[in-house]
C-alpha cells in the first residue's frame, strides 16, 4: 500500500498522557454506541438492525482499527496551532484517508465508522490545538474549534457541480441536507443545544447512563436531517422516522427498563423499512465523547 507523506509534526506542548486520555475517551465512545441497545434500525447487541452487511464483530474490530489513529488526530491539531484554523482540515485529511483505509481492512470492506472517523478526528484535532494554545477544552470550545476548521466545507463539497454527483451532492441539492459536513461546519448545534443538555438532565433526574443515552438518541432522530435515512427512504423515510421519535418523547421516552419495549417496537419497523439512522448515531458517539470532556487534569 501507498504510504502518505505526512506534515512534520511537532507536539512537544502536548504530554502523552493528555493525548492518551482524549483517544481513549474517543475509543470507548466508539464501543458505548455500539453496545447500547436497543437502537432503532441500527447495529447493537440484540441484532443487526437494518443493516444486512455488518454485525457487532465488525464494529469492534473497526473500533481496535481507528484506535491506533487518534492519537495522531490530536497531535496534528496540535502541530497546527500555530497556522489559521482553515489550514488544518487538508492536514487531517490523509491521516482520515489512512484510518478509513485501516477500518476497511479490519471489516473486510464493510464500511462501519466512516462518518466517526471524520467527526471524531475533528474533535481530537481541536483538542489537540486547544491543549497546544493552552486553552480550555470545554465542549463549546471543542465545537467552535471543529467549526473554524470546516469552514466552507459545505460549499465546497457539496455545492459543486460534477458528472459524477455523490449521495451527498444529490441529497443536498434536493432537500437542502447538509449531513456531516453541515454538522461540522455549524460546530454540531444539534449535540450542544439539544442532545448533551438532554443527557445531563437525565442523568441529574437519576436515569441510568443507558436508558439517559437511548433517550438522547430519541432526541437526535427526531431533529437530525439524518442523509443515511434519507438515502434509504428519501425525504418521506425521513420525515416518518422523525415523527415516530417525537411521539416517542411526547409518550415520556425511555425512562424505566419498560420503556425499552417500544424501541424494540421502533426497532423492527426500522428494519421493516430498511431505514437506520447512522447519521443520529455518530451525533450520539459525539454527545457522549463531549458528555465526559472537562480540562484534563492528571
Amino acid at each position: 500500500m501507498m504510504q502518505i507523506a505526512q506534515p512534520h509534526v511537532d507536539c512537544a506542548g502536548v504530554p502523552e498522557e493528555i493525548v492518551a486520555h482524549y483517544s481513549e475517551l474517543a475509543f470507548r465512545a466508539l464501543l458505548v454506541e455500539v453496545n447500547l441497545t436497543p437502537k432503532p434500525g441500527l447495529v447493537d447487541r440484540h441484532n443487526c438492525g437494518a443493516h444486512k452487511d455488518m454485525a457487532l464483530e465488525d464494529f469492534y474490530r473497526s473500533a481496535n482499527a481507528i484506535r491506533l489513529f487518534l492519537p495522531r488526530f490530536i497531535q496534528m491539531g496540535a502541530a497546527m496551532a500555530s497556522r489559521p484554523e482553515c489550514e488544518t482540515l487538508k492536514n487531517l485529511r490523509p491521516i482520515g484517508i489512512e484510518c478509513e483505509a485501516a477500518m476497511f481492512r479490519a471489516t473486510a470492506g464493510v464500511n462501519t465508522h466512516k462518518g466517526s472517523i471524520f467527526s471524531l478526528g475533528l474533535l481530537c484535532a481541536a483538542i489537540g490545538r486547544l491543549h497546544q494554545q493552552q486553552r480550555s477544552t470545554t465542549p463549546a470550545a471543542i465545537c467552535e474549534t471543529v467549526a473554524a476548521f470546516c469552514h466552507g466545507i459545505t460549499r465546497r463539497e457539496l455545492q459543486q457541480n460534477n458528472l459524477q454527483e455523490t449521495a451527498g451532492q444529490r441529497l443536498f441539492r434536493q432537500s437542502g441536507l447538509t449531513g456531516a459536513r453541515g454538522e461540522a461546519e455549524a460546530g454540531y448545534p444539534l449535540v450542544l443545544t439539544r442532545a448533551l443538555p438532554h443527557y445531563h438532565s437525565k442523568l441529574a433526574q437519576g436515569t441510568t447512563p443507558e436508558l439517559a443515552l437511548l433517550d438522547t438518541l430519541l432526541v437526535l432522530m427526531a431533529h437530525n436531517g439524518d442523509t443515511n435515512v434519507a438515502s434509504r427512504g428519501g425525504i418521506a423515510g425521513l420525515s416518518w422516522l422523525q415523527q415516530c421519535a417525537h411521539m416517542l418523547l411526547r409518550n415520556g421516552g425511555i425512562q424505566q427498563p419498560e420503556d425499552l419495549g417500544h424501541l424494540y417496537d421502533f426497532d423492527a419497523a426500522c428494519i421493516t423499512r430498511n431505514l437506520s439512522p447512522g447519521g443520529s448515531a455518530d451525533l450520539l458517539i459525539i454527545t457522549w465523547f463531549l458528555s465526559q470532556i472537562s480540562p484534563y487534569t492528571p
